[in-house]
């Protein structure tokens, strides 16, 4: 039986397959189908020649409930909140996002105005009722609703992470007038305090709702007429996967559900090489994302934002992405400056040269005119040189400089792009990239990896032997995992541990029921515990680790000297003069399926051609040399400049840099000072 993962990106879809039994692989990339995504699943399984009533597991990525969000692209929703409380997840938090800008506005709500409804309600924060529900008022929404055909409604009142009792009534009056909505409560989306990010999680979960379950009802329905008889399972933005039906019943876990298979790669790297702090990094045809694994685990942030001031408050990879991609478009801005992206030519139409009617200049076309990108996409298919040509020419005649002068700071200034969103990633966590090395996934990225290393002073980079199918690789390596939080507050030398106990078994059971939904017993799981806690009188909060078991007054010591720990590692201090205070509790379940093998990519047995091309560095055309990942098997050295192609990617090594296959076939290159 086969184990299947599919990563759907903008412009391909990916597919990275191993058999249980023989450990052998295969690989598929397709064009992604964004009219319906499903079919460009089921045409990688057929690409890759995996009959689909030997697939075991189907692990699968996709950027669907991102795109529908990022385009508010999906059916009208509506969202009922406490009297006073109906802009909340308009206005924000009142931050900026440039404390300069005169021109920034705001992104448009996810839900509009007028499908948002206040009633006369409120709960304290201890969860006594302070104003009983207005029922009547709230029947007349609920009436509202059904009568303009809205069919997804999220429900947030304040204070109900204390006391849900008011929400739930709620959702009982519009389920009564609309018995076919999808209704979703704050209290039970997160049960966390901070209105604004528990009420637009809640308005997220409303939206998408609809969107994936008719996406996985499509998936489904698709797979099993083709004979597909395994499990369906669905990349979290936590670095796990859930099954279907929960994936359906909780879409705001799948914001980073396509990047996440590319930290599970970078797990595997670690847990496979001599290198323990890995930054990852994945450029595709639209977006680059960047990530850091330390220890061998992504790290998880809970301040992730879709957009600005669009927080999403689930437990998530702390990835950062942009719009750099190969098929990032270049343009001209108003002032007469280069720039490149985050607009992309995707796969419809796609960069000029795939003769898929494409006429801007994108990424893609850049590398083709530079020599760095071979016209037959290593024997897929013909790219076409001159309209490549053609549309380079018309970006460079806007800017008054030659085709090749135009191409190369189209590369450029897209590297410098990708650069900044790894020393966001990087400087956010209060690491220092010359600790780390790179290692570099998607189709586009070894093309780029070297020179995004160089402005960031990042040592060595790895490029695997299936960097071009990373993310699908990664999703096979996943486990099913769920996060599960409450909100407690109490300051530590004063914590009742009987309600510790309580509130931690409840939050057990409840995530062992959502493995139990997924086919995992009680034998087969691990669960750890977490609390987020502070020095009173702090505004964030850190993660801090928490024993297993009945926790005993006397352990509290050793969970004081945790969170100092954990606060050290975030912000470089800690103090033992302020109290302490827990503000959340968290836990994660998760069910353990079978490791992938290790595999060698090396070639078997070296042959060198000798061949070679110019290709275009700094101003200048330099021989290069090119190999094709068929020769290079462990120990094989490669001296920049140099092309090597392997199936799914191209890897540029630029002057004065130099790599070596190790043991696995990866090429690991160092970088010059």
């Amino acid at each position: 039986m086969w184990r299947v993962g599919i990563d759907v990106g903008g412009t391909f879809t990916d597919l990275f397959a191993w058999e249980e039994t023989d450990k052998s692989y295969k690989t598929a990339k397709v064009l992604t189908t964004k009219d319906d995504r499903s079919r460009g699943v089921v045409q990688s399984i057929e690409a890759a020649g995996i009959a689909f009533d030997q697939i075991s597991f189907l692990m699968h990525g996709t950027t669907t409930a991102t795109n529908s969000l990022i385009e508010r692209n999906y059916p009208d929703a509506a969202f009922i909140t406490t009297e006073g409380f109906r802009d909340t997840i308009e206005i924000g938090r009142q931050h900026r996002k440039a404390l300069y800008d005169p021109y920034q506005s705001k992104p448009e709500p996810l839900i509009r105005r007028r499908n948002r409804f206040a009633i006369p309600e409120r709960m304290s924060a201890k969860g006594q009722p302070r104003r009983p529900l207005d029922e009547d008022i709230a029947q007349q929404v609920a009436e509202t609703i059904a009568r303009r055909g809205i069919q997804s409604v999220g429900i947030g009142f304040i204070n109900s992470y204390s006391n849900p009792a008011h929400e739930q009534r709620m959702r009982q009056i519009v389920r009564e007038a609309n018995p076919q909505a999808h209704i979703v409560i704050s209290a039970e989306t997160r049960p966390i305090f901070r209105e604004h990010g528990r009420f637009t999680t809640t308005a997220i979960r409303a939206c998408m709702m609809p969107v994936m379950t008719s996406y996985f009802d499509r998936l489904e329905d698709a797979l099993r007429a083709k004979g597909f008889r395994g499990s369906l399972l669905i990349l979290k933005s936590n670095g796990g996967v859930m099954g279907a039906k929960n994936a359906k019943d909780r879409p705001e876990e799948l914001i980073e559900s396509g990047p996440a298979g590319g930290v599970a790669y970078a797990s595997y790297l670690s847990r496979t090489t001599d290198f323990d702090n890995i930054i990852h990094t994945d450029v595709g045809g639209t977006s680059f994302d960047a990530s850091i694994v330390e220890h061998g685990k992504g790290l998880i942030t809970r301040s992730y934002e879709l957009e600005w001031e669009v927080p999403v408050s689930v437990p998530m990879l702390d990835i950062h992405s942009v719009g750099a991609g190969g098929g990032s478009i270049g343009w001209v801005d108003e002032g007469g400056s280069l720039r490149v992206g985050p607009r992309s030519a995707g796969s419809e139409p796609g960069p000029a040269c795939y003769r898929r009617g494409g006429a801007e200049p994108t990424i893609t076309d850049a590398n083709l005119i530079l020599g760095r990108l071979n016209p037959s996409l290593s024997d897929k298919f013909e790219l076409d040189v001159a309209a490549a040509e053609r549309a380079i020419d018309g970006l460079a005649a806007k800017i008054g400089l030659s085709r090749l002068e135009t191409a190369e700071g189209m590369i450029r200034i897209s590297c410098e792009t990708m650069a900044q969103a790894v020393k966001g990633v990087v400087v956010a966590r209060a690491r220092d990239p010359r600790d780390f090395v790179l290692a570099s996934f998607g189709g586009a990225g070894p093309m780029h990896a070297c020179f995004v290393a160089q402005a960031m002073n990042i040592p060595k980079v790895i490029i695997p032997g299936q960097a071009g199918v990373a993310s699908a690789f990664g999703a096979t390596a996943m486990n099913i995992r769920h996060d599960v939080e409450a909100f407690h507050y109490a300051s530590l030398d004063d914590v009742d541990v009987a309600d510790l106990n309580r509130l931690y078994a409840e939050l057990e059971d409840k995530a062992l029921n959502r493995l139990l939904a997924d086919g995992i017993g009680a034998s087969e799981t691990k669960i750890t515990r977490t609390a987020q806690m502070r020095y009173v009188g702090q505004t964030y909060e850190v993660d801090t680790d928490i024993p297993n078991g009945t926790i005993k007054k006397e352990q509290i010591a050793s969970i004081a000297d945790a969170f100092h720990n954990a606060h050290r590692l975030e912000y470089g201090v800690s103090s033992d003069d302020f109290p302490i205070a827990f503000v959340a509790l968290g836990v994660t379940a998760v069910g353990a399926l079978t490791e992938p093998p290790h595999f060698n990519f090396g070639a078997k047995q070296s042959r060198a051609n000798g061949a070679s091309r110019d290709v275009y560095f700094d101003g200048h055309w330099i021989k290069s040399s090119l190999y094709s990942s068929g020769e290079l098997q462990p120990g094989s050295t490669v001296k920049g400049p140099s092309i090597v192609e392997y199936t799914d990617s191209i890897a540029v090594l630029p002057p004065g840099t130099s790599g070596k296959v190790d043991d696995s076939g990866n090429l690991i290159v160092t970088i010059a000072n």
